[in-house]
């Protein structure tokens, strides 16, 4: 059993059973209980609420759930493959989110496995010429963002167009796209009374209410794009005007 399978084996065990004693654990998964005590450690440090009663054992926190997700080592190194695009397309908080996921796997995988990702990433980079620097992500909206989409909730934002004027929009978030090297936020405007696209790079301050969407009968992102598809290859044919 490779450690990945042994660490969710663990995890699985003490959701099955309230407590288990690290005697019980190295008996079962035919370990010593050193290893058992590391293991425990790394399923803490990657996020899993695991406590220590004294006379009872381990257990994992009531309500947690985790899906006995694993990865084999193509998965892993096609991941920190991507990284470089996370880097260069994506904004700080999923900069920020896609390198703590990360960490969490390089802590689950055997020393070898986690040396050869290491030097996968190591050999893999990014190059942005001066001239493009402006165009890196530099916000920390697309996060929040993504909540609003999937909780069905009213951003309001401040937003300066092409011309460089400020106005405050309420508006209900039905997706986000990426398209001429920018990420957009497809959002009814209460303001505009109709579907509009902002480019977030241009978006100043952002608040996620908790107040629900007004109207009830939105179309999909998908049914958006398709309506203005002319226009976004116009754009893409002159990606960096």
């Amino acid at each position: 059993m490779n450690r990945i399978d042994r660490l969710m084996g663990i995890i699985t065990l003490l959701q099955a059973k309230k407590h288990r004693t690290l005697p019980q654990l190295a008996e079962h998964f035919s370990i010593s209980e050193r290893t058992v005590f590391r293991d425990l450690k790394a399923i803490g440090e990657i996020g899993v609420p695991v406590y220590f009663e004294p006379e009872k054992g381990y257990s994992v926190g009531s309500g947690f759930f985790l899906p006995p997700v694993s990865l084999t080592i193509e998965e892993a190194n096609a991941l920190s493959l991507a990284e470089p695009l996370v880097l260069r397309f994506a904004d700080k908080s999923i900069q920020r989110h896609f390198g703590s996921a990360l960490s969490k796997i390089k802590m689950v995988l055997g020393k070898s496995q986690r040396e050869n990702m290491e030097q996968a990433q190591a050999q893999t980079a990014h190059f942005i010429p001066d001239k493009y620097e402006h165009l890196m992500p530099s916000t920390d909206f697309l996060t929040p963002l993504q909540t609003a989409v999937v909780n069905k909730t009213i951003v309001r934002i401040e937003y300066q167009n092409a011309q460089e004027e400020i106005s405050v929009r309420a508006v209900e978030p039905i997706g986000l796209t990426f398209y001429s090297l920018n990420w957009h936020l497809v959002a009814w405007c209460h303001w505009r009374q109709a579907y509009r696209d902002f480019r977030i790079s241009r978006i100043q301050k952002l608040q996620v209410t908790l107040q629900p969407f007004l109207k009830t009968d939105h179309i999909s992102l998908h049914e958006y794009l398709q309506s203005i598809q002319h226009e976004i290859d116009k754009n893409l044919s002159h990606p960096l005007t």
